[in-house]
């Protein structure tokens, strides 16, 4: 079974990648505080369908490139209240 990981897109920018943040939670081994880290990995997105701040599932993939080695496979969520896209707000003639 490959590894998958949920997290969210923080970059959309490169072609065919997104930037996906990984977080993990954790009690310190010595203290037991709850530790916050997170990790960021370069995934594939063949079709340039996901936008900053979806939440994806990406899966271990043999390597695509010297950083991405990671595929997103499917769409968790999407943020609440962002409606409009770039494209339809120069249409508008609004500044975003």
């Amino acid at each position: 079974m490959k590894k998958t990981f949920t997290g969210v897109v923080v970059s959309d920018k490169a072609d065919k990648t997104v930037s996906v943040k990984v977080e993990r939670r954790f009690a310190h081994p010595l203290y037991g505080k709850v530790v916050t880290r997170s990790h960021k990995y370069a995934a594939h997105d063949e079709n340039n369908e996901y936008k900053i701040g979806d939440r994806v599932e990406i899966i271990a993939v043999r390597p695509i490139s010297k950083t991405k080695t990671w595929k997103v496979t499917k769409l968790i969520e999407r943020p609440r209240g962002i409606e409009t896209t770039l494209a339809e707000t120069e249409v508008a003639g609004g500044e975003a």
